[in-house]
Formats: structure tokens, sequence, C-alpha cells
């Protein structure tokens, strides 16, 4: 999903506690795909309640976010709303995806193929309409913001940190560079210790920070032409040129100043509106509104929710809620901007 800018891109490791009272909007949906992939059991099974509801990303949801607001990072969470017409093909094919990674799978599974079933079942995740209000609900319950965006979740999230609204936007995906937020945090809600791929090895993972106008003066380019770079290498709205890939279309950018001039000399084939797809980058469909602060968490809603209707544990929840009220008290006695002034 997205752009894969990454072996362009500049970026620098931080610490949570550089975060400490900044205000970062979260790609809602990119978190819930991640939270759906990684949180699963060793046969590839999602966590469930006595249902059969999936709440692999509840999990995610809870225990991250506390995590976060114990580091006094202030998040909001933007959803996407209704996509662009150009990402129906893009959300066909990852129908598609997920349809045949359920099939190898189930496929694994039948055959005893533990390691294969786990990587088959992180492509096979899908994202309903109970996962996302569900999704919300738990963070209504921990004060946490929800903000509704009118279509792409990192277009409105880039809006915002523009406007000095938020300081930061997070994702695992680039496309909020393209979108213009001049400032984009990855890994910020991955675990802390990643399992290398094959192996039986763990490494750190920290945040890494990613600013616009260190990507532009590095790279030497414009905005206009790092749209131009994504759109040549393929984003949610068209498919790539091939044979081009990253380092590749930096250097005809280069040479060539823009994506038209580019087909032109090369002669490149298009089956899309290359105009439209640009216009998605520079001119988004974004609503402007103030991001909501923490407000109080709900404890009793929380035991509810969590432990009442999807069957977690209640011990380990409670505690989660004493680490959250802390949080927010610690939050509160800094002095940093949220509706707490009634807390306790």
């Amino acid at each position: 999903m997205g752009t894969d800018l990454g072996k362009l891109v500049p970026s620098k490791e931080i610490r949570l506690n550089e975060l400490s009272g900044k205000k970062i909007v979260i790609d809602a949906f990119n978190v819930l795909y991640q939270f759906l992939s990684t949180i699963r059991q060793p046969d590839g099974m999602p966590l469930v309640d006595s249902k059969g509801r999936i709440t692999s990303h509840l999990t995610g949801l809870f225990y991250r976010t506390i995590s976060l607001i114990e580091s006094e990072v202030i998040v909001a969470f933007v959803f996407d709303g209704k996509p662009p017409l150009l990402k129906a093909k893009e959300i066909e094919n990852r129908r598609k995806i997920r349809e045949e990674s359920y099939v190898k799978w189930k496929t694994a599974l039948k055959e005893g193929r533990i390691e294969d079933a786990y990587k088959a079942a992180r492509s096979s995740s899908r994202l309903s309409e109970d996962i996302i209000e569900s999704s919300k609900q738990l963070l209504s319950y921990m004060g946490i913001p929800i903000i509704q965006a009118p279509s792409e979740g990192e277009a409105q999230a880039a809006f915002l940190v523009k406007k000095n609204k938020a300081w930061s936007s997070a994702s695992q995906d680039f496309d909020s560079l393209l979108f213009g937020s001049p400032r984009l945090i990855r890994n910020l809600t991955l675990s802390e210790r990643r399992k290398l791929p094959g192996k039986n090895i763990y490494v750190q993972v920290y945040p890494t920070l990613i600013e616009l106008d260190r990507v532009l003066s590095e790279l030497d380019i414009s905005h206009e032409q790092l749209i131009d770079i994504g759109i040549l290498i393929g984003t949610d709205f068209n498919d790539k040129i091939p044979g081009v890939g990253p380092k590749t279309a930096l250097k005809l950018i280069k040479k060539y100043g823009s994506f038209n001039e580019i087909v032109k000399a090369k002669n490149y084939s298009i089956d899309f509106d290359y105009e439209t797809v640009r216009n998605i980058f520079l001119n988004p469909e974004v609503i402007d509104l103030p991001i909501p602060d923490l407000s109080v968490p709900d404890p009793d809603k929380l035991v509810e929710f969590l432990c009442e209707e999807h069957d977690f544990n209640r011990e380990r929840v409670e505690k989660g809620i004493s680490r959250l009220n802390n949080a927010y008290k610690k939050l509160k006695g800094s002095g940093i901007q949220t509706s707490l002034e009634d807390f306790f």
C-alpha cells in the first residue's frame, strides 16, 4: 500500500521522549492493518472473543496507545472516509491478495507448515466495518480524539500538520509526504521489539522522523517533483511505469524535470489520467477543523467493552486502565494542553 519512497527519503531515528508534549495525528486504517497483521497466534489465527469476533486490533490499540500517553505523546486518530474513484483498482487488487493469502494460509495449516501459515495469514487481514467501529468505540472510552476524514486519512492528517494543528502525522506509508505533511513519523505504533523474518532474532525498533523540507533539500527537487516520482513508481491511484524504480525515477526527474517531459522523452505509454492523480495529492479532499483535546477516560465503559463484551482478561485490563489514569494525571500535572481540568 502507498508509494515506495523508502529508498530515497532521508530519515532519523528518534526516541519517544523526544515527542513529549507534541500532538501526533495517526493514520488509523494503517495502524489497524498493522495490528491485524502482527497480533496473531503462531498458526496465524487472529485473536478472537467467544463470539468469534476479531480482537487483535483492540489489543494493539489499547496497550500501544497507553504506552504513547505514558510517554506524554498527545495522539489523535484520523479515519478514512470515501476513497477517490481512482483508488478502486487498488482496492480490488488488495481484495484479491487477501483472498489468495487466505487460501495459502489454510492450505499451509492443513499441511502442517505453521511458519508458512503465519506468513500467509498476515496478508489476509481485512478491515471490516465492525473492526472500524469497535476501534472508534474503544478510543472514545479511552478519551482519545477521533477525526473522520472526508476521504483519505493521510491527506487529512497532512493538512492538519500543514495548518500547525498537529506537529506530525504518523503512518508506515510515505503518502503523507506526497500530500505535503511537513513531518512524518514511522514505527510509532510498532512494538519496541521486532522478530527478524525467518529467524529467532529480535531487534530494537525506534520511531523514525522524516521531514519534508529535508527530503526536498537533499534530493534537490520540489514537492511537485516528489509527487511525480511517486506517480512514476506507482501510487494507490495509478500503476507504476514498468521498469522504473525509486532511484531511476529520481534520475529521470533530475534530467527531464517533470512527469510529462519524461513520458515524452521516453515514449512511455500510460493508461491513467496523470493530472487527476497529481491533483489528488496537491488538492486533496480535506476539512478544516480543530483537533479535540484528550478527554477523561471512562474506566467502567472500558471494562464493560473489553472484558464483558470481548472477553479480555479483567486483571490485565484494570492494570492497563490504572496505567492510563496515571499517565493522564502526569499529563495534567505537566501543563500540556488537554481537557482534563476536572480529572480526579
